[in-house]
């Protein structure tokens, strides 16, 4: 049997606590396992590297020897794999407004965990992107066709509606989900979450004045041309002298999600799926 990375990891942090215990709960081991584990090293090296008792863990001599070329193993190997990461890349497709703070913690998590980075990508069609291979994961709302990739939902974001400050729904205090078919509505035709679709029991907009990406859509709200319907981040994070945001009773959430393509994704994929599921909106 070779030396192996994890006979050093297990030797180098007994040496460091002091003790079998807090060795073994730093690498997340049982001790009968961690104890196996430099035996083994112990067995291959043929030298006793530690001195064991009741209470203490003692370093031999040799022992104090090999630990710091072992420690010199383990801290180049970990500048290494940092050097490596950093030259990799996640790319995240998006078509307007990340959601906050959830993105920039996820961005985070996912960055300390694998070295790696995330570049932002906006796209109006961030599924096309996603087929085309220009983006790694698209960022959805609503329930796009996603053409055959996979998805996972990550939570719901409530709805406002927005108004031109010259509309006379500018100076109402909250509007109600019934009421706004009684209005044109503005939809962004390619990444939008609201649309006559969004009233399944045949009640529709009189109006349906088209666009095809976010920035579109604040102008022609703006114009007042119509009034438009978006998650609440539009409110903290769209400042239009022209639009105003009110707020918006009954109205269904609109689901967040990510989606990829399985038969592509690797492990920087996998590695942002979990972080992205494991980071509260």
């Amino acid at each position: 049997m070779d030396v192996e990375l994890r006979h050093l990891r297990a030797f180098v942090a007994v040496v460091r606590h002091g003790s079998y215990t807090g060795a073994a709960a730093e690498l997340r081991v049982t001790q009968p396992v961690l104890s196996r584990t430099v035996q083994q090293l112990e067995a291959i090296l043929q030298v006793r590297l530690l001195e064991r008792s009741t209470r203490h863990v003692r370093v031999t001599s040799v022992g104090e020897q090999f630990l710091d070329r072992a420690e010199r193993v383990l801290g180049e190997l970990a500048q290494a794999v940092a050097a490596v990461g950093a030259q990799r890349t996640l790319r995240l497709g998006f078509s307007w407004l990340l959601p906050d703070p959830w993105a920039q913690n996820t961005v985070a998590a996912f960055e300390n965990a694998t070295g790696a980075t995330v570049t932002v990508m906006r796209r109006d069609d961030p599924v096309a992107a996603l087929h085309r291979a220009d983006v790694d994961v698209a960022l959805l709302r609503g329930d796009p066709d996603l053409g055959g990739a996979a998805d996972v939902q990550l939570f719901d974001e409530d709805r406002i509606a927005a108004v031109s400050t010259r509309s006379e729904l500018a100076g109402r205090q909250r509007l109600g989900w019934e009421e706004i078919p009684m209005w044109p509505l503005v939809v962004n035709t390619v990444s939008g979450t609201t649309g006559n679709w969004s009233w399944p029991g045949g009640e529709r907009s009189v109006e349906i004045v088209t666009c095809t990406n976010y920035d579109e859509w604040l102008e022609t709200v703006a114009a007042d041309h119509g009034i438009g319907v978006v998650p609440v981040v539009a409110a903290r994070r769209s400042n239009h002298s022209g639009v105003r945001f009110v707020p918006l009773a009954g109205a269904p959430p609109v689901p967040v999600r990510l989606a990829y393509l399985p038969a592509t994704a690797g492990a920087l994929v996998r590695h942002f799926l979990d972080a992205a599921t494991g980071t509260p909106a």
